[in-house]
């Protein structure tokens, strides 16, 4: 089912319909004077990047009536929530401590600010589609290890620096007068004016190139020299593999070719000794034929929307701060590529002979929604709890809801349709028995979940070095922008996955256990555990989140993640040893 240039093309017309208009696409062209539209976004705690709120949660300068910006789905779902500032930055007029209001802080509002101060709070804002942040205050702790004895300032004077070209704005900074503090140290009302100054300055930079600032902490030399040695760590795992392969199986596998095709012309009754001696169960069809094959058609629709999603990041859609582009992403290909899912999963299913090919397509439907709406639900309720601005409004789930039964739902009935209409047969090149042989007594180190252990380390080691930087981007504030060696990082784990996965197979059809499909499935799988406690390693080690919200999103969603890896890389895994087990038993004779 290979997608024409012409659903390309829709798919992206698509993606730029519900994602809305590119950041950067904007080129808007201003006169000395005109305004410049300014929108506060959120605040929240500079460690914990899910728990955010809206910008006038906090007790700032702010309209009667507050207008929000209207948002593409891409936005909500990031948690974007855009509201016009408070400030007027008009084009090219310089201000000078120009007061926004003077207001009245209560105790309550002191102890809001205080709070916020004390767990580092930031602010983010967007000048033109151009992001901006400032912290709201700071701490002075005086050398002193008692927090009681801490003293907390509200920052009441932002500064803004902007520059621009020609009649375009280039780039904008912000920081903050330290010497105009307010002091939220004791609950008290305080009498506080909110100021604000704009500088503007020329500078030579085209427009085109405005957002180069934004990625060019990824490609400093030193980034780019670890993300590199990622690469050859990974590259020299792949040759490792790839020569174990040639030198020890492919050298066993021809041995036994040479034996077996010696014992067929010696007596015929000769007793038959490794994976030969199983011809005749190694394509008896697994237990829980319907769940594997929903396994395999959800963990093939994964995969496609891997590759679309790289694709996408290749040709630069997901440049840095489009707002919501990937999310938007993420919804519509998972939409448009649940066909794959339902053709896959009940055409297999049907060369397995199975019969119930509706109940295997609703749990095809169900296999990764459900754990992942079942997720939603619970950390959505504790967005709403927190009143972050995580929790996603009532009428974006009625769009998420109406995609699925409109666009999602009957494409995997179609796919399903086309799947049991193929009409195709399983391609065995043995006859399987009638009764099963007894699987010999093996010891544990051939269990399956020894066998999982070793079969995900060598995958997780080829990628562990590049999962720092994508956990920085999605749970910090780093940008990743070199989506080509994340490419080549994913190409090499698909190859260490499908190798590792088809030496282990060989193994276990050697020592005479013939039921290789759930293991192939699962030790190809295995990776996403391993990704699972990195994210235990990450959280404790390397980060410093901290709250019940933060910690139940970062476990909760990086479980969703991890269990889509675990599909998707069991899909290749069991498709690689596939392809090895019928090879290997075409080459033979079985009687």
């Amino acid at each position: 089912m290979a997608a024409s240039p012409a659903a390309a093309a829709a798919l992206l017309v698509l993606i730029a319909l519900v994602g809305g208009v590119a950041a950067d696409g904007s080129d808007h062209r201003y006169k000395t004077g005109e305004p410049v539209p300014l929108y506060a976004n959120k605040v929240g705690p500079f460690h914990n990047p899910s728990e955010t709120y809206r910008y006038f949660d906090l007790p700032f300068c702010s309209p009667e009536k507050v207008k929000e910006k209207s948002e593409a789905l891409g936005e909500v779902l990031n948690g974007d929530r855009l509201v016009d500032a408070p400030y007027k930055l008009d084009f090219r007029m310089d201000l000078d401590s120009k007061p926004v209001c003077s207001k009245k802080l209560t105790t309550e509002d002191v102890a809001k600010f205080r709070n916020a101060v004390a767990k580092d709070y930031y602010f983010q804002m967007y000048y033109d589609d151009l992001p901006l942040w400032g912290f709201i205050g700071k701490v002075e702790k005086g050398g002193k290890a008692d927090p009681s004895e801490w003293k907390y300032y509200l920052y009441r004077h932002i500064i803004f620096d902007v520059l621009y070209n020609n009649d375009r704005v280039i780039e904008i900074n912000v920081h903050t007068d330290q010497s105009a503090l307010v002091d939220l140290t004791e609950d008290k009302e305080t009498n506080v004016e909110f100021l604000y100054s704009v500088k503007w300055k020329e500078t030579p930079t085209p427009f085109e190139k405005r957002m180069e600032k934004y990625s060019s902490s990824s490609n400093l030399p030193h980034h780019l020299e670890v993300h590199w040695f990622s690469i050859i760590n990974s590259c020299v795992t792949v040759l490792l593999l790839t020569g174990f392969l040639a030198t020890i199986l492919m050298r066993v596998l021809k041995n036994d070719f040479v034996k077996y095709a010696h014992d067929e012309e010696a007596a015929d009754d000769q007793e038959e000794s490794g994976w030969k001696y199983i011809h005749g169960d190694v394509f008896r069809f697994p237990k829980n034929k319907s769940l594997f094959s929903a396994a395999l058609g959800t963990g093939t629709q994964l995969f496609a929307l891997t590759t679309f999603i790289f694709l996408l990041a290749l040709v630069g859609v997901f440049y840095p701060y489009n707002r919501g582009a990937l999310f938007t992403a993420l919804v519509v290909i998972y939409a448009l590529t649940s066909g794959i899912a339902g053709y896959i999963a009940t055409s297999f299913y049907c060369q397995l002979e199975g019969t119930n090919w509706v109940r295997n397509l609703l749990l095809t439907g169900c296999l990764f929604c459900g754990p992942l709406f079942l997720t939603f639900c619970f950390l959505n309720t504790v967005a709403i709890v927190y009143s972050a601005t995580a929790a996603l409004p009532f009428g974006t789930i009625c769009v998420i809801v109406l995609i699925w039964t409109l666009v999602t739902f009957p494409l995997l009935v179609l796919g399903g349709i086309a799947g049991k209409n193929s009409k195709s047969e399983f391609q065995a090149p043995c006859r399987t028995t009638k009764y099963p042989r007894e699987i010999p007594s093996l010891p544990w180190y051939r269990k399956t979940i020894p066998q999982m252990a070793m079969a995900g380390f060598l995958p997780f080691s080829a990628i562990y070095i590049e999962l720092y930087y994508i956990f920085a981007s999605v749970w910090g504030h780093r940008i990743y922008t070199i989506y080509s060696i994340l490419f080549i990082v994913f190409i090499i784990l698909l190859i260490v996955t499908a190798f590792i996965t088809v030496a282990l197979t060989y193994f276990q059809l050697a020592a005479e256990d013939h039921e290789w499909w759930w293991r192939s499935f699962l030790c190809g799988g295995s990776t996403g555990f391993f990704v699972y406690g990195y994210c235990l390693y990450y959280y404790y080690a390397r980060s410093d989140m901290s709250g019940f919200m933060q910690t139940s999103f970062f476990f909760g969603y990086m479980a969703c993640i991890c269990y889509a890896f675990f599909l998707m890389l069991g899909m290749v895994g069991f498709r690689a040893a596939l392809f090895f087990v019928r090879h290997i038993y075409k080459s033979i004779k079985c009687e």
